[in-house]
C-alpha cells in the first residue's frame, strides 16, 4: 500500500490514529502545529471512563466500552515496544452523593458494568482520607486510569520506530491543497504536503481548520484546569468524584483534582479563581490536601461538541478527507476504539461497532443548515 496518509494533530487521537494506519503498512505524515502531545491529551484527567457514563448516548458507551476493555493490553504493548509504561493503573472509582444514582444503577444492570451502591463505612475504611459528609456512594471496581503525558510519550517512541512515519513538529496546517472536490493535501507554514488522503485529528481547532473548506463543525474549545499534589504513595487507592470534581491517583502519589468547565474560546491560561475553587474541592474530598503542597496548576482546551459524540470517518462530497475528532471530555477514553473504527474505515476491514452514529456526513451538514 504506496498511499501517504497525512494526520493533522499530535495529540492521543492523532497519534493513535497514526500507529494504527502505520501498521497496516501506509506512508504516514504527522503534522503537528506545537509538540506533540502538548494539548488536550496531556493536560487531561486520563480517567478511563466517562465522568458519569449513565448520561451518554449509545454512540458514546460503545466506543468507551471498547477502550476500557482494550487499555490494558495497549499499556502493555506500549511498554513492550517503547520501555516507556503508559501506568494504566486499576483503582476503581467511587462516586460520592449523586443525584442520579437509580438512573446509574439501573444503566450499570443493562450494560453489564460492575457499579453497586456501596455503605459509607465501607468507603471511609477502603478510602481513609476521604473527608466527612457525605451520604451515599456508588463504586465501579475495575476503573483504571492512565498517566496519559506517558502513554503521549509512548505514542510518540512508538511511532518514531516504524521507517513509514514521518512527524512534523511546530508546523501548523493552515488549509487544504484542493483539486476540484478532492483533498490532495495540506498547506502549512512549511510549505504545501501532498498525501492521498487527509485526516483532520486536530481536537479544539479542527472547526476552524475545516472552515477553511466551507464545512461547519460544531466542535470549539472548553476550557479545563487542573491541579496536581504530591503524597505518600498510599495516600489514595482509589478514585473519588463528587459534584463534579474528582481526584485520581497516580501509582508514585501524585493525585490529580480537577476540573473547570470555561467557555472561553482559545484562552488557557490558568487562574487564581479555578485555583482556589479547585483547591477547596481537593480539601472537602481529602482534607489532608490542605497541607500537600500544589505541584503544578495548568488548563486545556477540550475539543467541545454535541452530545460528546465524537465525527469519525469520511467527509461526505469531498473526496479524500476524513476526520477523527470532536471527542469533548472523553478523548482519552475513547481513543483506542475511535482510532481503530477509523483505521477499519480506511483499510475497507470490518469495523470493530457500527460507525453510523459517527458519521461526519449528515452531521456537518446540518450544523451548516
Amino acid at each position: 500500500m504506496g498511499q501517504v496518509t497525512v494526520v493533522v494533530g499530535a495529540g492521543v487521537i492523532g497519534l493513535l490514529s497514526a500507529l494504527r494506519l502505520a501498521e497496516a503498512g501506509g506512508q504516514v505524515v504527522i503534522v503537528e502545529a506545537g509538540m506533540s502531545g502538548s494539548e488536550a491529551s496531556w493536560a487531561g484527567g486520563g480517567i478511563v471512563s466517562p465522568l458519569y457514563p449513565w448520561r451518554y448516548s449509545p454512540a458514546v458507551t460503545a466506543l468507551a466500552h471498547w477502550s476500557q476493555d482494550f487499555y490494558p493490553q495497549l499499556g502493555e504493548q506500549l511498554l513492550a515496544q517503547t520501555e516507556i509504561d503508559p501506568e494504566v493503573y486499576e483503582t476503581g472509582l467511587y462516586w460520592l452523593d449523586l443525584q442520579d444514582e437509580d438512573d446509574a444503577l439501573a444503566w450499570a444492570r443493562q450494560h453489564g458494568r460492575p457499579l453497586q451502591s456501596v455503605p459509607m463505612a465501607q468507603v471511609h475504611a477502603a478510602v481513609p482520607a476521604l473527608g466527612p459528609g457525605f451520604e451515599r456512594a456508588v463504586y465501579m471496581s475495575g476503573v483504571a486510569n492512565v498517566r496519559n503525558p506517558r502513554l503521549l510519550q509512548a505514542l510518540r517512541a512508538a511511532l518514531q520506530q516504524l521507517p513509514n512515519v514521518r512527524l512534523i513538529e511546530q508546523c501548523p496546517v493552515t488549509g487544504f491543497v484542493c483539486e476540484g472536490t478532492r483533498v490532495v493535501g495540506v498547506c502549512t507554514t512549511q510549505g504545501e504536503m501532498r498525501a492521498e488522503r487527509v485526516v483532520v485529528a486536530a481536537g479544539a481547532w479542527s472547526g476552524d481548520l475545516l472552515r477553511t473548506l466551507g464545512l461547519e463543525l460544531p466542535v470549539k474549545p472548553m476550557k479545563g484546569q487542573m491541579i496536581l499534589f504530591k503524597c505518600a504513595e498510599d495516600f489514595l487507592p482509589s478514585m473519588v468524584l463528587a459534584k463534579r470534581r474528582y481526584a485520581i491517583p497516580r501509582r508514585d502519589g501524585h493525585i490529580l483534582v480537577g476540573s473547570t468547565l470555561e467557555d472561553v474560546g482559545f484562552d488557557k491560561v490558568p487562574t487564581e479563581d479555578a485555583l482556589q475553587s479547585l483547591r477547596k474541592t481537593a480539601v472537602e474530598l481529602l482534607p489532608a490536601l490542605a497541607d500537600a503542597p500544589v505541584v503544578k496548576h495548568w488548563a486545556g482546551l477540550r475539543p467541545g461538541s454535541p452530545d460528546g459524540v465524537p465525527y469519525i470517518g469520511a467527509v461526505d462530497g469531498v473526496d479524500g478527507l476524513w476526520l477523527n475528532c470532536g471527542h469533548f471530555r472523553n478523548g482519552l477514553v475513547l481513543a483506542p476504539a475511535s482510532c481503530q473504527l477509523l483505521a477499519d474505515l480506511m483499510l475497507d476491514r470490518e469495523p470493530i461497532i457500527d460507525p453510523q452514529p459517527y458519521a461526519p456526513g449528515a452531521r456537518l451538514q446540518e450544523a451548516t443548515a
